[in-house]
């Protein structure tokens, strides 16, 4: 049973032009310094930044109420598995939320081109 779904699209450009103006600042508050890692070891690296914010924000999105549930960007990890295919890792009130919905899996699906980057989240319901 599908517990929630999100989407969100990110410009390209919004996320270089962040990154220029307010640094590590602005990617320690938003990144986990793997996912950091991970984006900087890539050529076009504000791709992967900006697929990860839209990652993000569409977890925020598939659980809904925001402003009840409030959590740090760094709470919510979106790594690669071996394959490459991307996963989330949740920890403190993000992990908190989760067990709380009952989410089991969360299956995530990301995407850029030079312009834009966009990831749909669905959290799927976990066993009782």
């Amino acid at each position: 049973m599908i517990l929630g779904i999100g989407v969100d699209i990110v410009e390209i450009d919004r996320m270089k032009d962040a990154i220029k103006k307010w640094g590590d600042t602005f990617l320690t508050k938003i990144f986990t310094a793997r996912e950091i890692k991970y984006s900087v070891s890539k050529r076009l690296s504000h791709q992967h930044f900006a697929a990860r914010f839209a990652a993000k924000e569409a977890v925020v999105k598939a659980f809904g109420e925001p402003s009840k549930h409030p959590m740090r960007w760094t709470e919510i990890e979106i790594l690669n598995d071996r394959e490459g295919k991307p996963v989330i890792e949740f920890r403190d009130d993000a992990l908190k939320l989760k067990k709380k919905k009952r989410v089991g899996d969360v299956v995530v699906s990301m995407s850029h081109s030079k312009e834009y980057a966009i990831a749909n989240v669905i959290l799927v319901k976990g066993a009782e």
